[in-house]
């Protein structure tokens, strides 16, 4: 059978087609287009009009490829950005008139059970870890084994959220990273007190950047877990949150999609390492749109 995955992520929206057995699944077409449907009204809870006809052409070009590969069905997942607009319903209609596709809203918890199934096509969790899937609306983070998730939270601090909270200088200055990092901590409140957790796993996303930056290879496109080097990833991190936006501009191993916000993912990443303590970090190539295809 073959299935179609659509992750309406609140920056990017991901095509996903695979063909689905008993035993699993084989990749037949990726895809990502740079939607930014939370921009100009994520931390005003609406989907500006502007958004809302930058998603339906993305759609449009996903049901045309959908319908190219003769797909049995189409599941699309909207996130964040859509969950917590006013005005969900009516953009929902619009992508039903406009292509046929229904999308099933969900919540984090949701996202979070799907993220963990997701990630475990690459990674058998020898240990136990944290997940972490960096979002533009939100953020999950998921401690788990391989047997279970054992605890999981879904918080509204994507980096999209951040990029509008005020006006950001460039390249960011210390007192704007602390003031990002005193943010994260106040939306947090206390759900990390007391947690460690020495693996972290980041799930594909600003992950795969942060691959690409260290190897200066492209990520492969199969369902693998990467390490990667730790020390070498810190001084990566404080490297891409001083970076002014022309030398990421510049800088082909920084997917376009991710030149403006990768800052800002990189103080999340420092300010999670920090607060659980983490010694080991890995990029896995699966996420949400993984977990769906097998859920």
């Amino acid at each position: 059978m073959k299935k179609a995955i659509i992750d309406l992520g609140t920056n990017t929206f991901n095509l996903l087609i695979a063909s689905v057995n008993s035993n699993g699944f084989s990749i037949i077409e990726s895809d990502r287009i740079a939607v930014a449907i939370g921009q100009g009204g994520i931390n005003k809870g609406i989907i500006t009009s502007n958004a809302i006809e930058r998603a339906l052409a993305a759609l449009v070009h996903f049901k045309t490829v959908c319908d190219s590969h003769q797909v049995d069905s189409i599941r699309a997942i909207g996130t964040s950005a859509i969950r917590d607009a006013k005005n969900q319903r009516e953009f929902c209609e619009n992508v039903f008139e406009r292509t046929g596709i229904t999308i099933e809203v969900i919540d984090g918890e949701k996202e979070a059970d799907l993220i963990y199934k997701g990630v475990s096509w690459s990674y058998d969790f020898d240990e136990p870890a944290v997940i972490m899937d960096i979002g533009g609306g939100s953020t999950e983070f998921i401690f788990a084994n391989k047997f279970r998730v054992f605890d999981q939270i879904s918080l509204n601090i994507g980096v999209a959220r951040i990029a509008e909270l005020q006006e950001f200088s460039d390249p960011l200055t210390r007192n704007e990273v602390v003031f990002i990092e005193n943010w994260l901590d106040l939306q947090a409140g206390d759900y990390f007190s007391n947690k460690t957790c020495a693996k972290l796993i980041g799930a594909s996303g600003s992950f795969e950047t942060f691959y690409e930056l260290l190897n200066q290879l492209h990520f492969p496109q199969e369902i693998v877990t990467y390490d990667l080097p730790f020390n070498d990833l810190l001084s990566l991190l404080e490297e891409l949150i001083f970076s002014t936006e022309q030398d990421r501009f510049k800088n082909v191993w920084i997917a376009n999609i991710r030149k403006k916000m990768v800052p800002i993912a990189a103080v999340k990443v420092k300010w999670i390492i920090k607060k659980l303590k983490i010694n080991e970090v890995y990029v896995s190539s699966c996420s949400l749109k993984e977990g769906v295809l097998m859920d």
